[in-house]
This record gives C-alpha cells, structure tokens and sequence, in this order.
C-alpha cells in the first residue's frame, strides 16, 4: 500500500544524519564497452547495473510495513534500485488523479513547475525519492527535483524526472504517466506493478522547466549513452 508522499516544507523538516558511502563502478576492474549511437536498449542499461555497489546505510521497504530489502545503489554517473512501482497521483488534480480515485491523493508535490503549481501526475513522467534519512540522502549525490531519470521496465525504457518526495523508508513510485508510459497499469487504486522496474538517476542532471517531458526525454537519451560507454 502506498503511503502518502511528503512535500517538500515537510521534507526540509526532516533531522539528517549525513551518510554516504563511496561510489564504486558495477563490475569494477572491466573496462566500458562502448555503445554505438542509437535506440537504448533495456538489456544494455539493466547489463550496466547488474552489480550493485550500495550507497544507502540501510535498505527500504516497497511497501508501508514491508521487509527493507532494496538498497540504493551507486556508479559516478547515477545512483539506481530496483523495486516496484506503486502509482503517485499526487501533484494538480485531473480527470484521473484526484481525491475520488485515489484514496492518498495530495494536492501537492515536493517540486513545482516553473508557474509556480504542482506538478501534473497524469502528463509528467516522474519519480518519487525518499525523504532524506540516515539510511541516503538524495541530495548528496547531486540529485534534486528535475533531476533526470531512465526506466527499465520488461524490454522499455522511459524517461522521467525526480518530481517528487516520500517516506523516508519506502523506495518504488512513479507518476501515473510514468506507469502508463511502461505499459505499467496507472490507476491509482490498484494499478502498479509488484517487481521488474529498474529506475537510474542521473547524478548533476537537471531539467528546466522540470515539466518538459520532451527535453527529460532528450536529455534522458543522452545521458543513457553516456552511462552505457558510447558518451555524447
């Protein structure tokens, strides 16, 4: 069950205990294999995370009272888990995220559009990052709201950006965009998926204005290159 996500005024009130530890390559001691130029495929990016060198002190739950078992990985990069996707309808109400389909429906969002309003849960692909703890603090690893994000999920990929903020102890939610963009069920009330979806945030990665799914989806591409050897 999802619990609610935090906005951004709850999250600066959050007391840090700062940790971190040091970034590592997955499959270290092997040189990239450059990536020629062209469609991402998902095998290449799930290859490139296949071992995880963990930069959170602790593991998260997918689910309010689960098991932690998913930890926080890192590269130079990105920094990636692998978890579920429950389904955050949060952000300006519409025809399908408002207070009557979803039961944890929120009016607001962590980051704002560049207006000034929440972020739109049904057209912006996003991801949720966890309230910084003791257990990682997103924040020191150059990640921040726009920040961009690729989706693995079966044989896609997607992009997102980092649009809003959650529990301090639960890790996998996207945006109902984010989900239908999968082929991830998106209702918000029963939708998601248990296991399989693979997120890769990209450190120092930023898009403005952070509601421009175009350019998160560029810049998304890129980076993706970058990360597998081909650079751009």
């Amino acid at each position: 069950m999802r619990a609610k996500s935090l906005t951004l005024a709850a999250v600066s009130a959050v007391l840090l205990a700062p940790t971190m530890l040091p970034d590592a390559e997955p499959g270290a001691g092997q040189a990239p294999v450059a990536h020629p130029l062209g469609e991402i495929r998902a095998a290449d990016l799930l290859a490139r995370v296949r071992t995880c060198a963990q930069v959170s002190q602790e593991r998260y739950a997918t689910d309010a009272g689960g098991s932690p078992t998913v930890p926080v990985c890192g590269t130079r990069e990105a920094v990636f888990w692998k978890a579920d996707l429950d389904i955050d309808c949060d952000g300006q109400p519409g025809a399908r995220c408002n207070g009557v389909t979803d039961p944890y429906f929120s009016d607001a969002t962590a980051f704002t559009q560049s207006d000034g309003r929440y972020l739109d849960a049904e057209r912006l692909p996003y991801v949720v990052v966890p309230a910084p703890s003791h257990r990682w603090d997103y924040r020191e690893h150059g990640i921040t709201g726009g920040s961009v994000v690729a989706l693995v999920y079966g044989d896609k990929v997607r992009y997102a950006v980092v649009g809003d903020v959650g529990p301090r102890d639960i890790i996998g939610e996207a945006s109902y965009a984010a989900a239908e963009a999968l082929g991830v069920n998106p209702d918000p009330h029963g939708g998601g998926t248990p296991s399989g979806v693979t997120y890769i945030v990209f450190k120092d990665s930023r898009v403005r204005p952070i509601e421009d799914a175009a350019a998160a989806a560029a810049e998304g591409e890129r980076l993706a290159h970058r990360f597998l050897g081909g650079g751009r």
